[in-house]
């Protein structure tokens, strides 16, 4: 999925052009000299996992809606991943986690908007599981149950390594 170019300048205003900078055709401020690089969108993941079972929310939003997948979002400048992790948990879920891992890390074109897609794992500090945010409906799936509809390419990674046993942590 490529994201729509960038037209002005967010330093002076003005339009900006092709020009090859640092190896690379880039959009470039004739008037400033300042270079838009196309930085990825990074997203943090959540794989909470409680009496056997895995929470899945189903969107609310595009993209995806209507789908379902780990509880997850963008992480915002300056924010450590694993702050992140557990902001977008209680967001979307109103439970607090503690991030107990890494699980993956996972890069390209894997997911709508984000380019690099870090996921943790967690446990339940506090709180009672309901939909927030951008979430309309949660749910515990256990390793045998049917999965619905899944959203993106991190959500059924994860829960096909969970369900055949090799899911592990990084660190």
């Amino acid at each position: 999925m490529q994201r729509p170019p960038v037209n002005f300048c967010q330093v002076c205003g003005a339009p900006l052009i092709e020009a090859e900078r640092f190896g690379k055709v880039r959009r470039t401020c004739p008037e400033c000299g300042y270079i838009h690089f196309d930085d990825p969108k990074v997203a943090a993941v959540v794989f909470i996992e409680h009496e056997g079972k895995v929470l899945l929310v189903r969107r609310a939003v595009n993209p995806e809606r209507g789908k379902w997948a780990l509880p997850a979002g963008y992480i915002d400048y300056g924010e450590h991943p694993a702050e992140a992790a557990a902001r977008e948990v209680r967001e979307e879920t109103g439970l607090t986690v503690a991030i107990t891992g890494l699980l993956d890390v996972q890069g390209g074109a894997t997911e709508f908007g984000a380019s690099i897609v870090i996921i943790y794992a967690a446990h339940i500090l506090d709180g009672t599981p309901h939909p927030l945010d951008d979430v309309e409906e949660l749910r515990w799936f256990g390793k045998d149950e049917p999965l619905p509809e899944l959203a993106f390419d991190s959500t059924r990674t994860m829960l096909d390594a969970w369900r055949s046993g090799r899911l592990t942590r990084c660190r």
